[in-house]
């Protein structure tokens, strides 16, 4: 019987040495400096209050970051153009793959500070998919019409 195969790979190798415990004890402190990395390569959004105006208060909200503007082009191109671009495909992988090194780290499954080249214990892949033929150019924005509500 063939086992059943998954869109998506990851695993975490478990350490096959004992774990530096002062290194978790200081882990939500020795995380920062990575977690800026991650923060200012994947984006976000940020939103902060300025004062009031005529008794409204005024709220200003950014989004940054190489993640935050890249999600946008390659929707754009799916929906139009039915091509989804090799190099932006990896690009996403391998952000996908330095915040799960991250996330592995800060979770205490590994207790090598997360690096910004190397895969470490850390596995994760998925297939690279033919847009033309295996995506539904009108689903994203179906997607984000049904998370209105949320």
């Amino acid at each position: 019987m063939q086992q059943a195969t998954y869109p998506v790979q990851f695993s975490v190798d478990y350490p096959d040495r004992p774990l530096n415990r002062l290194t978790t004890f200081f882990r939500i402190f020795m995380v920062i400096p990575i977690a800026i990395v991650l923060g200012a390569v994947a984006g976000g959004t940020w939103q902060w209050t300025s004062g009031t105006s005529g008794g409204r208060t005024v709220v200003v909200a950014a989004a940054a970051g190489a993640g935050g503007l890249l999600f946008f082009a390659p929707l754009l191109m799916i929906v139009f153009r039915k091509k989804y671009p090799r190099w932006w495909f990896d690009w996403n992988l391998e952000l996908q793959r330095f915040s799960t090194r991250v996330s592995t780290y800060l979770a205490l499954m590994d207790d090598r500070y997360p690096s910004t080249t190397d895969h470490q214990s850390v596995h994760l892949d998925y297939a690279y998919p033919d847009a033309e033929r295996e995506l539904n150019r009108w689903l994203p924005l179906v997607k984000w019409f049904l998370a209105i509500p949320h």
